[in-house]
C-alpha cells in the first residue's frame, strides 16, 4: 500500500472537482484555543469552480485546512455511499469525498 501524501489529495481532487463532497468534523476555535468537534457536521458539496491550487492551505475548498511540512495526516475513507480521504491536523478534520 502507497503512503497518502499531500499529491495523492491533490490527485483525487482534481480526478473529482466535479463531484466532491466535505465533512468538517472539527476545526481550531480562537475563542476557547483548541481544536473542537462540529456536532452538526455533515457532507456539502464542494463548489468545483473555488477549487485553487495556488492556495496551498486551503486549496480553495471552505473547510479544509492543510498545514504542510509534514504536519498533516491522510486516511483513506470509505463507507456505503462515499469514498476518499480524511485529512487531520492541528487545526482539525475533514473529510473530502466522492460518491461511489
Amino acid at each position: 500500500m502507497a503512503k497518502i501524501t499531500l499529491a495523492t489529495i491533490k490527485k483525487f481532487i482534481r480526478q473529482n472537482r466535479n463531484n466532491l463532497f466535505i465533512k468538517q468534523k472539527s476545526r481550531f476555535d480562537g475563542m476557547s484555543d483548541c481544536v473542537m468537534d462540529n456536532k452538526n457536521a455533515e457532507f456539502r458539496q464542494v463548489n468545483a469552480e473555488s477549487i485553487d491550487f495556488e492556495k496551498s492551505n486551503t486549496l480553495g475548498i471552505a473547510g479544509a485546512w492543510f498545514v504542510g511540512s509534514s504536519r498533516d495526516n491522510f486516511y483513506e475513507y470509505s463507507d456505503d455511499n462515499y469514498i476518499g480521504y480524511t485529512v487531520y491536523n492541528c487545526c482539525g478534520q475533514c473529510v473530502i469525498v466522492t460518491k461511489k
